[in-house]
């Protein structure tokens, strides 16, 4: 598999190499040379194969000989150990529950495949050491920290915006210890981001540490987002009705992660980009413009991302032809009083509890299936609603949210975080001295 930057495609690398080095130092994204299209064949006997071996058909396809393919099947084997169930509302509109991971939270997918890949090539490697860099505005930080836990010569830094995360998710990233360090940024996710962003420019820090990304930055983690897409698919049986897919979007991985299975031959028919009021996508679909602002605090806090870092992916993936990305794609926005309701709404018609970035995905399903009825409608679900017991408890009944075993048992545990100021030179800094103890 060759990659190459969405600012210069003759800056052609091999997959280690993208996965490893994460941002080019053009400060664009990788993105394949080629995607290949999975068999007619395959896609036709689709509803036969399991999760992971369908896992297995789209990434040997894609990735090609660069992971045999009895290596690869190990790694998702091992990855995905866990069910992704769809679940039916009513006629034609379902949830696809991506949070039975280890950390209750889509950004399972991408950790786990990454963090095993990589341990993969360091083990052919003669014990390189490396850095992770992450930025986190929720789950992001506990799913890379999971994934990446006690794996030999490999040291993890979380940055996370303070008092911008739910309690349980800051519970989650900063009671592992081991290996992993939590940073406490005063400032937004988006000043976590542009810190991590500029290591990756600073090419002294980035040789001398081996500095690496599992933000959705990392192709790494775009790659398994296209996995659970198929499997929605599967899941419906063999039908006629066109499928539609309701994102919850801040970063916009999930969507590309979509888009990328779209490619390669997945019959999607349409993807609803639904968002809180950081809306800056929605914003450029509609009139053309894209003008990245400071991000806005919501209940949804995962999505609160005013400057997404896969806007670079999305419009290469559409050759910056606008027109051809509102053929795929429609857009809606929704303010935390919308989100509220709608988490109330899905509990009394339902019987369903739905976490708010899952609401916002409900509604922009609803609003879409206002003028077009006949279709199969899948919301991507990327939460359990437990890690938002906060804000849940202020919408619905506390004793109607389950919190499960793997959240109950990190409230007790002491919170260890090192708390910064949103600057990169500080940040350099305090890197550097961990590594001059």
């Amino acid at each position: 598999m060759k990659l190459h930057s969405t600012k210069n495609s003759n800056n052609i690398v091999s997959l280690e190499n993208a996965i490893f080095n994460s941002l080019p130092q053009d400060n664009g994204l990788y993105v394949p040379n080629y995607i290949p299209q999975l068999s007619s064949i395959f896609l036709a006997n689709i509803h036969n194969y399991s999760f992971q071996q369908i896992a297995l058909e789209v990434a040997n396809t894609l990735i090609g000989d660069d992971i045999p393919k009895i290596d690869l099947e190990i790694i998702i084997n091992k990855a995905f150990d866990f069910d992704i169930p769809l679940v039916s509302l009513k006629d034609g509109f379902y949830i696809l529950e991506l949070f039975h991971g280890p950390t209750l939270a889509f950004k399972d997918f991408g950790a786990r495949f990454m963090a095993l890949i990589m341990e993969y090539y360091l083990l052919r490697s003669n014990g390189k050491n490396l850095t992770i860099l992450v930025a986190t505005s929720g789950d992001t930080g506990s799913a890379v920290a999971q994934a990446f836990l006690d794996i030999p010569n490999v040291n993890v830094f979380i940055l996370y915006p303070s008092n911008k995360v739910s309690n349980l998710q800051e519970q989650q990233l900063t009671t592992i210890g081991h290996n992993i360090t939590a940073v406490e940024v005063d400032g937004t996710f988006d000043d976590c981001q542009k810190i991590v962003k500029e290591a990756f420019l600073d090419i002294e820090l980035c040789n001398r540490l081996n500095l690496s990304s599992a933000n959705s930055i990392n192709i790494a983690r775009l790659i398994p987002q296209s996995f659970y897409y198929f499997y929605a698919y599967a899941q419906l049986g063999k039908c006629n009705k066109p499928i539609v897919f309701s994102v919850p979007c801040g970063n916009f991985g999930n969507l590309c992660g979509g888009i990328l299975a779209k490619k390669m031959g997945l019959p999607i028919n349409k993807f609803i980009v639904s968002t809180n009021i950081n809306d800056v996508v929605p914003i450029y679909l509609s009139s053309g413009i894209y003008q990245p602002r400071p991000s806005k605090q919501t209940i949804a806090n995962a999505m609160d991302v005013g400057s997404p870092s896969n806007f670079a992916r999305l419009i290469h993936f559409y050759n910056n032809d606008i027109n051809a990305m509102r053929c795929d794609i429609e857009a809606y926005s929704y303010t935390d009083k919308q989100i509220s309701r709608a988490i109330a709404n899905v509990d009394t018609q339902n019987n369903y509890i739905v976490d708010p970035h899952s609401a916002i995905a409900y509604l922009g399903l609803v609003e879409y299936m206002q003028n077009h009825t006949d279709i199969n409608g899948v919301i991507l679900a990327t939460a359990h609603p437990a890690k938002f017991l906060d804000i849940m408890s202020n919408i619905l009944n506390a004793d109607k949210i389950c919190i499960p075993k793997v959240l109950s048992e990190v409230l007790g545990k002491e919170k260890k975080s090192i708390k910064i100021v949103a600057s990169y030179d500080v940040f350099k800094s305090f890197l550097n001295e961990q590594y001059n103890d």
